[in-house]
């Protein structure tokens, strides 16, 4: 078979603020033929995406290519000028971005911005540039593929959206496409749709292709061959079969030993108290003004009751826009609930965190998704631990520093990274120091909102490790919000799932192979396996599901 792409010995480096230069692609090498699928596997900064976008001659800013050469059908991309790379974007490689909202244009139709690429490059007329498009909405199984190209990318869901960013991609009939973590921020239902709509269209029209992700399980289904890298350096190479059966390289083995957190060991009958931790009671919670009634415009949790007791865990789960998040929100007080009874240690919170004590909220701490906003980046991880230890404790400048040193012990950071901003972190580095500003106020409840989402699976891993141990060290009890249900499995006693702002089912991590609802066997069946056979042999009609759940 013919090689389309060939990349040989390849090197990139990064400057430094200071003006330092790093080598960050150290010697990469690699092939892949015509029609052939590639996934690029490996934790964050181990270059995926540097490798990625070399391959349309691009480098990002601070970067450059310093060495080696890519070649695209016999064209040295490094050896082009950027005018002679342009002619080649979208019409021979094209790219797929990990986030399509962003991608898109707000104030401009779907259909202006998909047939973009052929009006550039003057590949086709309008008229059927838009015949193409609908062709390929069609075959990428788009609901209402004549007209969905007349609506903006606000009017459509996540999934839908990166669908249409691969019609983007392929608007051009590339023959190499670039698809940059494009899943991970789909639940798992809409990742199973996006999955199977990308590699039918791939292969029906044998389009080679580069898969950027972190998840051996999603590319177990997509990829014919993985290349495992780690510090700008190639660890592994072989087959999708090879690598998941029989991996050879300690890291790849790591890799696959943090697909599957280890699950919680039971907890003694004695942890558990009778009374509750916290206890909600047909809790409604919502956006937009409120009506006559007393309910918000936009009911986004509909009478959900829950418990969590002392010491133990619950996971809440369910697609996007079930409500999960606005229900965690909704309990700190962030977002005030219309109706129900919040219940926190045996007494009643008022609705609104400004209605609650100093005390009270010191004991309910909730971490968001997004370390990177929730973070202020002009201050020093010092300064962010800091507020909370005067704020809920009063205590004077020396014991600040100190207890701030016990932060960063606890959540397994060194000491000397007190003085650096959030930008000179890493992902995973970031969401520790997230904890460790829960940590300061002392609580006995911590909201965790899909906080190992953005993280890689090695990275998610010793971040769920880290909560055990600190529960075991601290009689901390957590909710855990989250569309990953191996990390809730691994961490909670009892799992709750939503669907439409309704509570549809509560098991525990035992039950989630035989659940009782039609929508938990839906969510619970979505979870892709380390099977490259899982995807074409899964049977499941997810509308069918949601049209009984709507009932």
């Amino acid at each position: 078979m013919t090689n389309l792409v060939e990349i040989c010995d390849l090197k990139v480096e990064a400057t430094t603020d200071s003006g330092r230069r790093i080598e960050i692609i150290k010697g990469v090498s690699l092939t892949i033929a015509e029609g052939e699928i590639v996934a690029l596997i490996g934790e964050s900064g181990s270059g995926k995406t540097t490798i990625a976008l070399t391959l349309m001659g691009h480098a990002r800013p601070g970067c450059r290519i310093s060495g080696g050469t890519v070649s695209v059908a016999g064209k040295n991309l490094v050896a082009l000028t950027e005018k002679q790379r342009a002619r080649i974007r979208g019409t021979e490689v094209a790219y797929v971005p990990q986030s399509a909202a962003a991608a898109f244009n707000p104030a401009a139709t779907i259909m202006d911005q998909v047939i973009e690429v052929t009006r550039i490059h003057g590949l086709m007329s309008p008229d059927d540039a838009r015949i193409h498009a609908v062709e390929l909405f069609r075959a990428l199984s788009l609901p209402e593929p004549e007209t969905i190209g007349s609506r903006y990318p606000h009017q459509v869901s996540g999934g839908q959206l990166q669908r249409l960013a691969a019609a983007m991609a392929l608007i051009g009939d590339p023959k190499l496409v670039i698809f940059d973590e494009p899943t991970t921020a789909l639940d798992v239902t809409t990742q199973i749709e996006v999955l199977r709509a990308f590699k039918a269209v791939m292969k029906k029209g044998g389009i080679a292709g580069v898969y950027v992700s972190h998840d051996l399980a999603v590319v177990a289904q997509i990829a014919d061959r993985i290349v495992v890298l780690k510090g700008g350096e190639t660890q592994e190479t072989g087959t999708t079969e090879e690598i998941l059966s029989a991996a050879k390289h300690p890291y790849t083995r790591e890799l696959l030993a943090a697909f599957e957190p280890k699950a919680r060991g039971p907890v003694n009958p004695s942890e558990a108290l009778p009374v509750p931790l916290l206890r909600i009671d047909d809790l409604v919670a919502g956006y937009g003004q409120r009506q006559s009634d007393g309910l918000p415009l936009v009911r986004a949790v509909e009478h959900v009751s829950l418990k969590v007791e002392k010491g133990r865990n619950l996971g809440i789960i369910g697609e996007s826009g079930c409500g999960k998040s606005t229900l965690a929100r909704a309990i700190a007080g962030i977002l005030p609930a219309a109706v129900g009874k919040i219940v926190f240690d045996g007494k009643e919170l008022g609705r609104n965190a400004r209605e609650r004590s100093r005390d009270q909220l010191r004991q309910m701490q909730i971490v968001f998704q997004y370390a990177d906003t929730a973070l202020n980046p002009a201050k020093s991880v010092e300064d962010i631990l800091d507020r909370p230890l005067v704020f809920y404790h009063g205590m004077d400048r020396k014991a600040r520093s100190a207890r701030i040193d016990q932060l960063l012990d606890m959540v397994r950071l060194p000491r000397n990274l007190r003085h650096r901003r959030p930008g000179e972190l890493s992902g995973g580095q970031k969401q520790r120091v997230n904890f460790a500003r829960a940590l300061a106020a002392d609580p006995k409840l911590i909201l965790c909102d899909e906080i190992t989402s953005a993280l890689d699976t090695v990275v998610a891993a010793a971040v769920i490790d880290l909560l055990k141990e600190l529960q075991r060290d601290l009689g901390l009890s957590y909710i855990f919000i989250s569309h990953d249900l191996s990390v809730v499995e691994a961490i909670c006693d009892e799992i709750v799932v939503m669907y439409g702002g309704r509570k549809v089912e509560e098991i525990t991590p035992a039950e989630v192979k035989t659940p009782q609802h039609p929508y938990s066997q839906l969510l619970f069946s979505s979870v892709p396996k380390l099977d490259p056979a899982w995807l074409d042999g899964l049977e499941q009609d997810a509308e069918l599901v949601r049209a009984y759940c709507r009932r």
